[in-house]
């Protein structure tokens, strides 16, 4: 399977967690979003394994995406990082995790008539 990370911004902590309750019900969507209160490698891993209703995903596969993009983006690391630290407590950083295959079918769903 094929996958992508990004990061996506910062919010606050209660709309982040009403976004997973609302939309993130579906075991076979293709994406899925991370937050951390924390823009580090090690706390965007820890994430993955509290996404609710989490999907039956290659999720080795997905933190060795989330580690490629690490090294590959630290530009983009460090503006998210400062970003999140300018906006302060309330808030937490968010990811979207992208699983190429389910997408694909998801919107491939969409013109099933």
């Amino acid at each position: 399977m094929s996958y992508s990370f990004d990061l996506v911004g910062v919010v606050p902590v209660l709309k982040f967690f009403e976004h997973q309750q609302r939309v993130e019900q579906n075991p076979h969507r293709g994406k899925a979003y991370l937050g951390s209160y924390q823009c580090t490698l090690d706390a965007f891993i820890k994430s993955t394994q509290a996404i609710p209703y989490k999907p039956n995903w290659d999720w080795d596969e997905v933190v060795r995406t989330i580690v490629d993009f690490w090294f590959k983006h630290e530009a983009k690391v460090r503006y998210w990082r400062s970003e999140l630290e300018i906006l302060g407590q309330e808030n937490v950083i968010v990811a979207q995790v992208v699983n190429f295959e389910a997408m694909r079918t998801e919107l491939e769903s969409l013109f099933d008539f």
